[in-house]
């Protein structure tokens, strides 16, 4: 029964995944709404077997690779020059946050303990900057906010889950200030110091191999080498995780083969969308029986609770971003402060998703019977900040001339341009230092001119002029010959003049040739 139960619940993420992938596009959502809707509305499907999560599942399983791909993609020198902005939303804000969000819960749940409130104010207080900063790049916002916006969320998520874990140790009583400041200390100076030493590890580790799969296997495995033996030396895994990515990813230079970067950011780009999408189907799923059994609350109480926690997630950090915002340019390294627009947008634009469905799904059996009625919570709380929000960031972006249109394409070509002289000044010193033969000079030369060229009209269109005419469509003519290519090979596939491994082997080099594949892996 437990493997047709797996199976069933594995058929569910699947559909899930291919309707959300499918419908996204065409409503120009993004992916978390409807993962949202979908993952809930799965739950309530007929027949559907009963499924409660496992705290340590999401904790040990689901975290850690979720929390590594945001650490280890961040950029690091936008990200530091607004530090002083980051670093005042990731631990000042979570922190108000989190005990408003307690204190609220806590008034509003009769019989509902200090710690099981902190824990649950732990889990709705970080943001996910996804569904914002996937509605701001497409605009064109000002890349300082989409900055800021993820590096807080980085942030904020360590700040947050150390908050929730020593909320967690407090379940069982015993548990004063003065112990808990002193494990704050120990719980974040341990996980930052192992995470430290982890990544330098890992960085030599990666260096000496050059197989991509290998560093696949590696880059997945390195989370759980990150956060589980952290967690059982009692600092802080989330922490060791974030640290560990960060120093990976931004140290990457002769860590990863542009082979290994290529297949790597598909692999994790698939990876932390299936894991998401699987937490809200889990959550729906496990709502489901929440429904019924609402740990002894009413259907009233349960939703004054959440319009009240939403109320407080959001009009706090909208106080916060117009009130003690600007006070980020005193603190030292701190920039020249956000106009009012940018700061009600990001203020605005601080969603919840799917790190704190983790949070509130690895709530463990020591919070009892209000367990199921935070995780309800949790989910309800993401779902109005998610369509509640969500949409109104493209509306305020345009009133308030936010907009930036061609932005980063213009950046994109200029940096191209840049790229192609000086791979043309570096053939111009083979040939003449007798490198290369003139006509295989020849050729590169044709065909990064030709590239330039293009460049070039581009820019210059971009630009106001030849507004009326047409760009050659080079994408489309190396599509076509491309596919031309392979017709061809299947043909001599089917007449049995070529093998299936030499099938294989032209066709995977025929897609890394496909302009429209090759855009579709980078993006």
């Amino acid at each position: 029964m437990a493997a047709d139960r797996l199976f069933v619940v594995f058929l569910v993420v699947a559909v899930v995944v291919l309707l959300t992938r499918g419908l996204a596009g065409r409503l120009r959502v993004p992916d978390a709404i409807l993962l949202v809707l979908l993952g809930m509305g799965a739950g309530f499907v007929p027949e559907l077997p009963e499924v409660v999560v496992a705290p340590e599942l999401v904790l040990f399983g689901f975290l850690p690779p979720l929390v590594y791909h945001a650490a280890f993609f961040t950029a690091p020198r936008e990200a530091r020059a607004d530090l002083a902005a980051i670093v005042t939303l990731a631990f000042g804000l979570t922190t108000v946050t989190t005990v408003a969000v307690a204190g609220t819960v806590h008034a509003l749940l009769p019989g509902l303990g200090w710690a099981a409130a902190l824990a649950f104010g732990a889990a709705v207080s970080p943001t996910d900057p996804v569904a914002a900063t996937s509605v701001m790049q497409r605009l064109g916002a000002p890349p300082r906010m989409v900055t800021i916006l993820e590096g807080e969320s980085l942030i904020n998520d360590g700040a947050a889950l150390t908050v929730f874990a020593l909320a967690v140790e407090s379940l069982d009583g015993g548990f004063t200030p003065a112990h808990g400041a002193v494990r704050a200390v120990q719980v974040v100076a341990g996980g930052v110091a192992y995470g430290l030493v982890l990544g330098i590890v890992i960085r030599r580790v990666r260096r000496s191999i050059k197989d991509p799969v290998s560093q696949i296997i590696v880059s997945l495995v390195t989370p759980y080498l990150a956060f589980v033996p952290a967690e059982n030396l009692g600092v802080s895994g989330v922490l060791a995780t974030v640290v560990a990515g960060f120093s990976i990813g931004t140290h990457g230079e002769g860590v990863l083969q542009p082979a290994s970067r290529l297949v790597g950011n598909t692999f994790w780009q698939i990876l932390t969308f299936l894991l998401e999408s699987a937490l809200f189907v889990l959550l729906g799923l496990e709502i489901r029986e929440v429904l019924r059994h609402p740990g002894g609350h009413t259907w009233g109480e349960i939703a004054v609770t959440t319009l009240a926690v939403s109320g407080v997630v959001i009009g706090v950090r909208l106080l916060w971003q117009l009130g003690a915002g600007p006070l980020a340019r005193l603190a030292p390294g701190g920039r020249e402060e956000l106009g009012i627009r940018q700061r009600t947008v990001i203020g605005l634009g601080g969603m919840r998703g799917a790190i704190s469905l983790a949070i509130a799904l690895s709530l463990p059996a020591a919070v009892g019977p209000e367990r199921g009625p935070l995780v309800l919570l949790t989910a309800l709380v993401v779902l109005i900040t998610l369509i509640g929000q969500a949409p109104l960031l493209p509306l305020l972006l345009r009133r308030f001339g936010l907009v930036e249109s061609g932005r980063r394409r213009r950046e994109s070509m200029v940096a191209r341009k840049a790229g192609l002289k000086a791979a043309l000044a570096r053939l111009e010193e083979l040939a003449e230092e007798d490198e290369v033969d003139e006509q295989t000079a020849e050729a590169f030369r044709q065909m990064l001119e030709v590239r330039l060229e293009r460049v070039r009209y581009l820019i210059d269109r971009e630009g106001g002029r030849e507004k009326e005419a047409r760009p050659p469509n080079s994408r489309y003519v190396r599509a076509e010959l491309v596919e031309a290519q392979r017709a061809k090979l299947t043909a001599l596939y089917r007449k049995g003049r070529i093998g299936a491994a030499t099938l294989r082997e032209v066709s995977r080099e025929l897609d890394f040739e496909d302009p429209f594949v090759v855009g579709k892996v980078r993006s």
